[in-house]
């Protein structure tokens, strides 16, 4: 199941909307087949698996990260295969909340006394498909609040300066999470002073995410990064702005224009959800993160923190507004991955869940 696990987590981010498997043939101690599901409408792991082992794959083992399919969509059921391939017994680290399986394909492997185990490895498998789940069961995207900051929570000096907060390795480490992400989301302040690109750039590639810019009157012109093409990039913005004329000027930008004059955050996750979009990282800044805050809206925070102490009231923070005035109205986490990249901290923390 390790090795099923470690093909899935390869995976994650460009399987999407699908969600990332692996899955292992073994018989009598010998590795037969190994498979993992690359991109959405390709063959799924037990595919791949199934197809290395031949005609050895009866009588084997099979060891899968999630449940095996059970409905017909791009691909036939792996369930179906699994049962048609005479495999002795599957392994799954978790079963899939997808209605269209939950269950189903575990039904049809022991309706023909096929064995079957379920939850070796299941957090960790919970882990890797955790924004496809999130979005299954919630019905919005899964969203990540990132920052970097120095050990005494500033992301800039009183003048704006920023760069670079963080090392060459933890900023490698952005664009990994960037290529695990459907979308990336920052204001319209932070590209007007940034000018960022917001693409994944990795020694090896990478998915770059869709470009999410919050622009409540579609203020943003001249020549910024995100309105080049080499990756999408959608505007959001309020019911008072010129959509039309900011259409003209840059069709190949999608406009998602809500109802309301300001822009709605909830109303917002509504519309990307129907998109199909799964997750989103949000790179901020101070207003926008926030604004999250401010509707607890987040799922995950990542924090990458430097060995710096650069002090003064004047720094910059690296969440906007006012504070509460009370302590017990602070937002409540909980850490659930602390490390260290490079000469800097990595701390990946949730909303505590009240008890």
């Amino acid at each position: 199941m390790d090795l099923a696990l470690n093909l899935a987590e390869a995976t994650i981010g460009q399987t999407s909307p699908n969600p990332s498997v692996g899955a292992v043939v073994v018989k009598n101690g010998e590795l037969l087949g190994v498979g993992t599901h690359l991109k959405a409408g390709e063959a799924h792991a037990e595919v791949h698996a199934i197809a290395q082992a031949g005609e050895k794959a009866k009588g084997a083992d099979v060891y899968v990260t999630l449940e095996p399919c059970a409905h017909y969509g791009k691909t036939p059921p792996c369930a179906e295969l699994l049962v048609k391939s005479e495999v002795k017994k599957v392994y799954i680290a978790c079963l899939d909340p997808n209605p269209k399986v939950a269950g189903k394909g575990v039904e049809i492997l022991q309706n023909v006394g096929i064995e079957v185990e379920i939850g070796i490895q299941e957090q960790r498998a919970l882990r890797i498909n955790q924004h496809f789940f999130h979005y299954l069961e919630k019905k919005r995207p899964f969203i990540t609040l990132k920052a970097a900051t120095t050990l005494d929570g500033k992301t800039a000096t009183a003048t704006g300066d920023s760069k670079w907060i963080t090392s060459t390795e933890a900023r490698e480490d952005v664009h990994k999470e960037r290529h695990k992400h459907d979308a990336i989301l920052v204001g319209r302040q932070t590209v007007e002073k940034d000018n960022p690109s917001l693409t994944t750039r990795l020694p090896q590639g990478g998915k770059s995410p869709i470009r999410i810019i919050l622009d409540t009157n579609l203020s943003l012109t001249g020549d910024h990064h995100i309105f080049e093409t080499d990756s999408p990039t959608w505007m959001v913005c309020g019911n008072q702005a010129d959509k039309a004329q900011f259409t003209t000027t840059y069709p190949h930008i999608k406009v998602i224009q809500l109802p309301t004059e300001k822009i709605a955050l909830t109303d917002l996750m509504e519309v990307l959800a129907e998109e199909k979009v799964q997750s989103i990282y949000v790179e901020g800044g101070a207003t926008i993160h926030q604004a999250f805050l401010r509707e607890r809206l987040f799922d995950e925070c990542h924090w990458y923190i430097a060995p710096k102490l650069l002090g003064g009231q004047d720094a910059q923070s690296v969440i906007g507004g006012a504070s509460p005035i009370a302590m017990k109205e602070a937002q409540q986490l909980e850490f659930i991955e602390i490390q260290q990249i490079g000469p800097d901290l990595k701390l990946i923390a949730k909303p505590k869940e009240e008890s």
